[in-house]
């Protein structure tokens, strides 16, 4: 892409930054609560006003991400990772299954859910500081219809709620970028809202055949320096870029043993259904 802007959604310096770190405690900035803590001397009314204050405050920041890609299709993102807040890192991490199976870590949701407002502050400062490590993906397979084995990979759950949080901050991006007849795993979209829409192309114009297609293994044959190249389209954020390339290339667990991976993003990973939509929007080189 040859047009470049500098500017900084919302004004923060990119190297200079440091985001602000909202009490988390008693309360789930979304509709969902959290079965938080807090000292006998807090005022419990205090306390979740300056949640909600906090949480506003990151919604507010997305908002400004996605206006300003609306109003430039051409523009780069230079700083995002502020908006990787703790707060948006909680409801992240509500936003995820509780009874998922836990990755290489162990973890299970409802034990990370202990001393819950350490660990997103821990977790937090690692990602702003560069020492955060993606884990390996665990490797498992299910069963398809056609009795072959689809292999998915289970990431570790801060990998996951991580993920999660990075990814809510890309959509608004990519929301604005993606076409309309594009469905799949998009917010607010599905499989029946596409059905839908051929129904009505059908019925309302004249077709003479449809064609149904499937690309073979896609997840597990994306290029990563091709994704990374897509990506960098839109994000000029290098520690975002960073976080896609660590996910990328953090290999998988297989029966406790690591193998690298050189092309392709987990399957049933949080972030690989963004990252795969990416990739078809641009165009896989032919």
């Amino acid at each position: 892409m040859s047009h470049k802007s500098n500017r900084n959604v919302g004004g923060e310096s990119d190297d200079r930054e440091v985001p602000a770190k909202c009490p988390n405690k008693d309360g789930n900035p979304s509709a969902e609560g959290v079965e938080g803590r807090r000292s006998a001397k807090e005022n419990p009314e205090q306390t979740t006003a300056t949640q909600t204050q906090c949480w506003a405050t990151a919604l507010s920041g997305l908002h400004r991400v996605r206006e300003a890609a609306k109003k430039d299709e051409r523009l780069q993102f230079t700083a995002l990772l502020h908006h990787v807040s703790v707060p948006l890192l909680l409801d992240s991490f509500y936003g995820l299954k509780r009874e998922a199976a836990p990755g290489v870590d162990g973890m299970s949701w409802k034990d990370y859910e202990t001393e819950l407002d350490k660990r997103l502050d821990d977790l937090h400062s690692r990602v702003h500081r560069g020492t955060y490590r993606a884990q390996p993906s665990k490797r498992a397979y299910i069963e398809k219809e056609d009795g072959r084995m689809r292999p998915l990979g289970i990431a570790a759950l801060e990998d996951k709620i991580v993920q999660h949080a990075v990814g809510r901050v890309l959509n608004e991006i990519y929301e604005e970028d993606f076409k309309g007849f594009s469905y799949g795993f998009r917010p607010g979209r599905s499989q029946h809202d596409a059905l839908d829409a051929l129904w009505v192309g059908i019925m309302r114009k004249k077709v003479s055949w449809v064609l149904d297609a499937d690309i073979r293994d896609f997840f597990g044959s994306i290029s990563h320096e091709w994704m990374v190249k897509f990506i960098k389209h839109r994000i000029a954020d290098r520690r975002i870029v960073r976080l896609i390339r660590k996910w990328l290339r953090a290999g998988v667990s297989e029966d406790g043993e690591w193998s690298k991976t050189e092309v392709g993003t987990p399957q049933g990973s949080v972030i690989s259904p963004l990252l795969a939509n990416v990739y078809l929007h641009y165009g896989a080189p032919g």
